[in-house]
């Protein structure tokens, strides 16, 4: 990969990290102690350590930048909930190491054409960071925060309108066949979970056409599934009755008696034949319980998307 197009890569992801928090205030970056969710400041210090611990003391052997910063960012080794107990530096602190960080790994791939490992590990930590970006944006989400501004960094879907949309029922035949699961070793860049590409024998099976729509859903839910302890399976319904979910997440009802969704910090109209977002694996298994359905492998749903 051409030195330019690395940095650009580092470049935008830190662009997009900034502008993910940009707007928030002090208040808002204070969240309370949730399972899915970590603390902004530990979120932006942990993104930059990723930069200091796995490529320049990794590759340079340099001294730590900030004194204790393994104990603040190693979520190797800071447990999620203490997270919240730890003396981390102030906003502007953070955003100043994040800085140097920054600045540093920019230099060195100014200063040393990078090798092949050299760009694995400068890739992993972009990539690392984008991850994180996923998180933040979830993190807005489940605490009701207003969408972030991302300006010029926004990739945005076409509207419904402007792309049709309806009902697409119907199941697909798939004859079944090898499948290579995983990455292949002459991808120039992987995860070490994705590592290595191996054949897996797949059954002829069938699959829906699409993803199972908000309408499909909204059926399942006024059926009322998440009332029926045959639909879950035994954790599944250890998950119902501890947190007395009746419907999914981000729905509530609407003022002409149907369904709307929480989009950030808004409520839309539920979009009835877009994809079903935002329910986990336990809703998911309970609607293909109702539906006489199943979910579908990896392997499986990796060989239909990809055409067999």
């Amino acid at each position: 990969m051409p030195v330019a197009e690395l940095k650009a890569t580092v470049e935008d992801a830190r662009q997009r990290t900034l502008a993910l928090v940009a707007d928030l205030d002090d208040t808002q970056m204070s969240v309370p102690l949730i399972e899915i969710v970590n603390p902004f400041l530990w979120e932006l210090g942990h993104t930059a350590f990723f930069y200091e611990a796995f490529l320049l003391r990794a590759l340079d052997g340099i001294e730590p930048l900030m004194d204790g910063a393994d104990d603040l960012y190693n979520s190797f080794t800071v447990e999620h909930d203490s997270r919240w107990g730890l003396e981390l530096p102030s906003r502007e602190g953070t955003l100043q190491y994040m800085e140097r960080v920054h600045q540093l790994t920019l230099e060195r791939l100014d200063k040393v054409e990078p090798d092949a490992v050299a760009t694995y590990l400068n890739l992993l930590a972009a990539f690392h960071e984008d991850m994180h970006g996923e998180a933040f944006t979830y993190m807005r989400q489940t605490l009701e925060y207003c969408a972030p501004d991302l300006g010029d960094l926004a990739v945005l879907a076409p509207a419904t309108s402007e792309i049709g949309g309806g009902p697409f029922p119907g199941d697909v035949d798939i004859p079944g066949g090898v499948h290579q699961l995983g990455a292949p070793a002459d991808q120039p860049f992987v995860f070490d979970n994705e590592k290595w590409a191996h054949p897996v024998e797949v059954d002829p099976f069938q699959i829906a056409r699409a993803p199972v729509t908000n309408a499909e859903l909204a059926e399942f839910v006024e059926a009322g599934a998440y009332k029926k302890r045959e639909l879950w399976d035994y954790e599944g319904w250890v998950w119902l009755n501890r947190t007395g979910a009746q419907h999914p997440i981000y729905w509530t009802r609407s003022n002409d008696g149907g369904w709307q969704r929480r989009q950030f910090d808004r409520a839309v109209p539920l979009q009835e034949h877009a994809p079903a977002s935002h329910i986990n694996w336990f809703e998911a298994d309970a609607f293909c319980t109702w539906a006489g359905r199943r979910l579908p492998t990896e392997a499986e749903w990796e060989y239909a998307a990809r055409g067999g």
